[in-house]
C-alpha cells in the first residue's frame, strides 16, 4: 500500500512538473513572438511618423485590451488579444522613440533595450537555475504599486524632474521585481495560464523599458 503511494505520488509530481514546464515553454514562445510583433507595430509608427493617441486613449486601449486577454485567456481568441494588446503598446512606443531619435538621442533608446534585456535575463536566469520561491514578493509589489499609482497623480500637479526621476526609479524596481515573482510563480505552478503569464511579463518588460529610457534620457539631458 506504502509502495502504490510512493508511486502515485512520484506519477503526480511528473506530471506537474511537465505541465510546469510546457507552461514556462509556451510562455517564453508566445513572449518572444509578441516582443517581435510589438517591435514591427512601433517599428511602423516610427516611419510613419504616427502621433501618439494621448494619455486617455492609451490608458482605454492598455486597460481594455488588458482585461479582454485575461477574460478570453483560456481560449484561443486569447493569443489573438494578446497580439492586439502588445501591438497596441507597440504603437504607443512609436511616437516616444521619435521623439528621442529627433532629439539625437538614438544611443540612449539602444542603451535602454540593451538595458531591459539584460534585467530581463538576469531575473529569469536567476529564478530559473535556484527556483527560488518569489512569493514573498508580493506584499513589495503591491506597496510599490500604490506608491507609483499615487506618483503619477502628483506628476500631473508637480512636473518636478526630481519626481519623474524617482517615479522612473521605483517602475525599474517594481518591473524587475513582477519579473522575478512572475516567474517564480510559472515554475512553482501558481500560473497555468501561458497567455496571462506572457501578457504579465510582457507589461514588466515594457514599463522596465519606457523608465529606462527616461531615467538614461534626463541623465544624458544633463550631459
Amino acid at each position: 500500500m506504502a509502495d502504490s503511494r510512493i508511486v502515485l505520488d512520484a506519477r503526480e509530481q511528473s506530471t506537474s512538473l511537465l505541465s510546469t514546464h510546457k507552461v514556462l515553454r509556451n510562455t517564453y514562445f508566445l513572449l518572444g513572438m509578441t516582443l517581435a510583433f510589438s517591435a514591427f507595430v512601433a517599428y511602423i509608427s516610427i516611419s510613419l511618423g504616427l502621433p501618439h493617441p494621448g494619455i486617455i486613449v492609451t490608458l482605454v486601449g492598455f486597460y481594455g485590451l488588458l482585461f479582454l486577454t485575461n477574460s478570453l485567456a483560456n481560449s484561443g481568441w486569447g493569443i489573438l488579444s494578446a497580439f492586439a494588446f502588445t501591438g497596441f503598446l507597440g504603437y504607443t512606443l512609436g511616437p516616444i522613440l521619435n521623439v528621442y531619435i529627433g532629439a539625437g538621442l538614438s544611443e540612449t533608446v539602444v542603451l535602454a533595450l540593451s538595458g531591459t534585456a539584460a534585467v530581463f535575463f538576469a531575473c529569469s536566469a536567476y529564478v530559473l537555475t535556484t527556483r527560488k520561491d518569489m512569493s514573498f514578493l508580493s506584499g513589495m509589489i503591491f506597496s510599490l504599486f500604490i506608491v507609483l499609482l499615487l506618483g503619477m497623480v502628483a506628476s500631473i500637479f508637480f512636473q518636478t524632474p526630481a519626481l519623474h526621476l524617482a517615479i522612473s526609479g521605483l517602475f525599474v524596481i517594481f518591473s524587475s521585481a513582477a519579473i522575478l515573482f512572475e516567474t517564480s510563480n510559472i515554475i512553482h505552478g501558481g500560473e497555468t495560464n501561458y497567455i496571462r503569464a506572457t501578457v504579465s511579463l510582457f507589461v514588466s518588460i515594457y514599463n522596465l523599458f519606457l523608465s529606462l529610457l527616461q531615467l538614461l534620457g534626463i541623465f544624458g539631458g544633463d550631459d
